[in-house]
Order: C-alpha cells, then structure tokens, then sequence
C-alpha cells in the first residue's frame, strides 16, 4: 500500500504573515507538525512507502523531511504551478497511482485521531473506500459524502437539490484505491489537466471515478473521531484547543 500526500497549496485563506509564513503542513500541535503525526500513523500501519506532493515553499518542507519523518524516507514530487487546482498536483504523482498496489490520497492539512487511519487502512485485500463524518457542520465549505443504500453517490461542496440519498457526510479528504482504480484515477486527472482543467480540485476527478460503473466504493462512517482540516485562523485555534487533547 502507497500514500500520496498532497500538501502543495499556499493556503492563502489561513492568511498568514509573510514574514512568519510556514506551509500548512508543518504547522506544530503538541510539539509535532501535521506532516509528522502523518508519518507516524501511516507507519504504525504499516504504510512505508509515501509520497509526498509539493509545490509552495516545498524547499522548507524538504529541508525538515529528515528531523520529522522518523523510518519514513518520502519520495517528492514537485507541482510548479501550485497555484492552480490540486487535480494538477495529484496529476505530478501519477507514477504512484500506476506503480501497482492500493493508493491512498490523503490530504496534508488534517489533524485527526488513529482511528479514521484505522478505517482508512482496514481489511488489506483490496477496496475502494470513503470516509464520512455525519457530524458535520452543514454550510458551503465541506466536501460533503451523499449515500445511498450505502453507496456514495456524490462528493461534492454543493449537492444538487433533487439528489436522493439517506445519509450525507463530510469527506475527510482521505481515500483509498485499489489497483485498478488508482490506475483509472491517474487517467481521469490526466485528462482534467490535458483538456484545460488543471484549476480543479483533485476531488472532481475522485468524484468521477465513483460515479463511473465498475469502481465501487466502500463508505467507512468515521463520526465521532475527532478531527479537523485546517484552512482558516480558526481552525488552527480549534485544533489546539478542541480537537489535540482529543487525539
């Protein structure tokens, strides 16, 4: 099993000074960086082999990898033109998608419990799976998860008023891919960057290969475990005070 991290974006909405500005990632709750808590989970279950998106100020990033990365040695990637949609960045490790095994993406800016890894890695024999969390706060922001008679149906921020579905969810941000569906995945953002769509978020294109026939999805109900994506000043703030003393 391979992990690809996507931690390239600026994060401009976390409006950081410039003079004190690190990359999301290597933003430090009890003493470790998000990065950090990454490698140690994936390691304890027995992920080794991860690679690691970059884009903005990935010189920085680089330069801690050897103090936070433990028994983890990461292959980087580099997106230049960051600036643009994540599809693009998970396009820049598409020979991790298509070198064999099952695939996990994983968003770099999540603060979150072992448990939602647990789910995330469970049962080794093969499957696509979604994690959701019901417990989330509705509004425009969150990806969020529709299912129905346990299937995701859609993975998007806004949902269509027709949809029919009996449970909703946000994302996570973390998914995990079978073989052939990480090899179908590489394809379908090939095309999003080849036909001028390289400013899209990389889950449009997770979006299509759930909907597409032939590549089910598991839906792993992670409600409960604490967690948090970080993009906002207050999220850094809820974190600190909701969300590590809990993990």
């Amino acid at each position: 099993m391979r992990a690809i991290i996507l931690a390239a974006g600026r994060g401009l909405r976390l409006k950081q000074p410039v003079e004190t500005e690190i990359p999301k990632c290597l933003l430090e709750f009890g003493g470790r960086t998000l990065l950090e808590r990454h490698f140690d989970l994936l390691g304890r279950h027995g992920v080794t082999e991860v690679v690691l998106a970059l884009g903005h100020m990935h010189e920085v990033i680089e330069a801690r990898l050897g103090r936070i990365a433990g028994r983890t040695h990461p292959e980087v990637v580099l997106n230049p033109r960051y600036e643009l949609g994540s599809v693009l960045t998970l396009h820049t490790a598409a020979a991790a998608m298509t070198g064999g095994g099952d695939v996990l993406v994983m968003d770099a800016d999540v603060l979150y419990h072992e448990r939602i890894m647990q789910a995330l890695v469970a049962n080794p024999a093969g499957t696509n799976r979604v994690l959701i969390d019901r417990g989330f706060e509705p509004g425009p922001e969150p990806v969020k998860v529709c299912v129905r008679a346990g299937v995701p149906v859609e993975l998007r921020k806004q949902v269509d008023e027709g949809l029919k579905y009996d449970t909703i969810g946000e994302s996570i941000g973390f998914f995990r891919l079978r073989e052939r569906s990480a090899v179908r995945l590489a394809a379908i953002v090939a095309d999003y960057v080849h036909s001028g769509r390289a400013n899209m978020p990389h889950e449009e294109a997770v979006r299509d290969l759930i909907r597409e026939p032939g590549h089910e999805f598991e839906v792993a109900d992670v409600t409960g475990s604490p967690w948090i994506e970080i993009d906002f000043p207050g999220d850094v703030d809820r974190a600190a005070r909701d969300i590590l003393p809990r993990v």
